[in-house]
């Protein structure tokens, strides 16, 4: 069965603004992230969703919420699904700390001080599995956790019942987790060095019959 997943990046955070990491933990949304989201609303206002689903945090939910409240073609609006395996990934115990220092707490036992440098030299999932080795409680999620609990959400979605053939599905997401699924679908053809924007749509055809390593098509890109 081939489902259209919209994925959209909740609205800016506080923390977002602070540029602190936000994985697990939360902040709420500001008065740009509530119009991050009421941009998303309009992009997707004509999109019939058949089923919506998102983080089990605030600023997923705030933002799906208004996202939902102002569609016109899902009549009646699908019931919103939050669970935690659409959550970003657990950055541990440097959950709302510098991006910056943490990364080159991260980095610096390898030789290298950024996450883009981490990226670039040893992948993006050894960002994670150094970001674990760092953390002195090592509850930061591995790259193998991280995945596992991402597969969970795609096998949530996959096991819908009420879902046909060619139905549109809202996802609300986060920043890593859509950059993560860009460099694992579609690494070449795209600018990843950043991350996409709060309050983008990423486009992604998810065909649920298949493998989940060849499951995934990107349509779109931080749009």
């Amino acid at each position: 069965m081939l489902l259209h997943l919209h994925l959209v990046r909740h609205g800016q955070t506080l923390f977002n603004r602070y540029n602190r990491l936000q994985g697990w933990s939360n902040s709420p949304l500001t008065q740009a992230g509530l119009k991050d989201a009421e941009r998303a609303a309009s992009k997707l206002t004509h999109v019939r969703f058949s089923a919506a689903y998102c983080s089990d945090t605030t600023r997923a939910m705030i933002t799906a919420q208004t996202i939902l409240a102002a569609n016109q073609a899902s009549r009646p609006l699908p019931e919103l699904k939050s669970d935690m395996h659409f959550r970003e990934q657990c950055y541990g115990y440097f959950e709302g700390q510098d991006m910056s220092a943490s990364w080159w707490a991260a980095g610096a036992p390898h030789g290298v001080g950024s996450y883009n440098a981490i990226v670039e030299q040893f992948g993006l999932g050894a960002s994670r599995d150094f970001l674990h080795e760092a953390d002195p409680f090592h509850d930061a999620e591995t790259d193998d956790e991280y995945w596992q609990r991402i597969e969970g959400g795609f096998t949530i979605i996959a096991e819908n019942s009420q879902l046909q053939e060619g139905d549109d599905v809202l996802v609300i997401s986060h920043g890593n987790t859509l950059l993560s699924l860009m460099h694992r679908y579609a690494p070449e053809g795209y600018d990843l060095r950043e991350r996409p924007r709060n309050g983008s749509v990423t486009s992604l055809d998810f065909e649920t019959s298949n493998p989940i390593a060849q499951a995934i098509t990107v349509v779109s890109y931080n749009q």
